[in-house]
């Protein structure tokens, strides 16, 4: 079983509640769940990302910045264009499961009821289209 697959474990004083803390900070807004969203299927320039969630490349830029920041989201260059990808399934896990409990929020029998999906790690590749 790998490591990242393990249960919780930690107790309410861990280091890491902190920092846990400052990634749902850094997940609170809604242009970067945007762009999680739009590279769990994979990597893509900025001016795609751009183009994607509706915003221009420069706003698009400081948020992926901030993302780089926290290790979310990796780069790679190529000549003077850059793309990104998600650095790990743990975002998109994060942001799947958030996007679910906003469903509960919205709707008495949320989408992700109604489909008989298992509560497996693929279950999160499942994410509702945007209403």
């Amino acid at each position: 079983m790998s490591e990242d697959k393990k249960v919780c474990s930690l107790g309410v004083d861990s280091q890491y509640v902190e920092m846990a803390a400052e990634v749902f900070r850094l997940l609170s807004d809604a242009t970067r769940i945007r762009i999680v969203i739009a590279l769990r299927g994979g990597e893509l320039s900025v001016n795609q990302l751009a183009e994607v969630v509706e915003k221009t490349p420069t706003i698009v830029s400081q948020h992926l910045a901030k993302m780089r920041w926290a290790r979310m989201v990796a780069v790679r260059k190529d000549g003077t264009r850059a793309f990104y990808s998600l650095t790990d399934e743990h975002a998109r896990h994060l942001v799947g499961e958030a996007v679910f409990q906003a469903e509960h929020a919205l709707d008495e029998t949320p989408a992700h009821h109604e489909t008989a999906m298992p509560l497996a790690p693929a279950h999160h590749e499942h994410l509702p289209e945007e209403r």
